[in-house]
């Protein structure tokens, strides 16, 4: 499993748990008021922090929502 954690292109990679845990405020973010699906968020002047992405493993036993 740690083979394709690495390698699936994702933001949020499950084992052993529900996909529907993907949620601002389980992420600990706050209440969501939308999601992106895009790759590049970022508009206007961009530095480092705007040109990468943040990838989510979650490992779990079981755990659904």
């Amino acid at each position: 499993s740690q083979k394709f954690l690495n390698k699936v292109n994702a933001a949020a990679v499950y084992v052993n748990a529900s996909t529907r845990f993907t949620d601002g405020s389980e992420f600990g973010f706050g209440e969501e008021i939308g999601i992106s699906t895009q790759k590049l968020h970022a508009r206007g002047p961009m530095g480092l922090k705007e040109l990468t992405t943040i990838k989510y493993i979650i490992y779990g036993n079981g755990q659904i929502r």
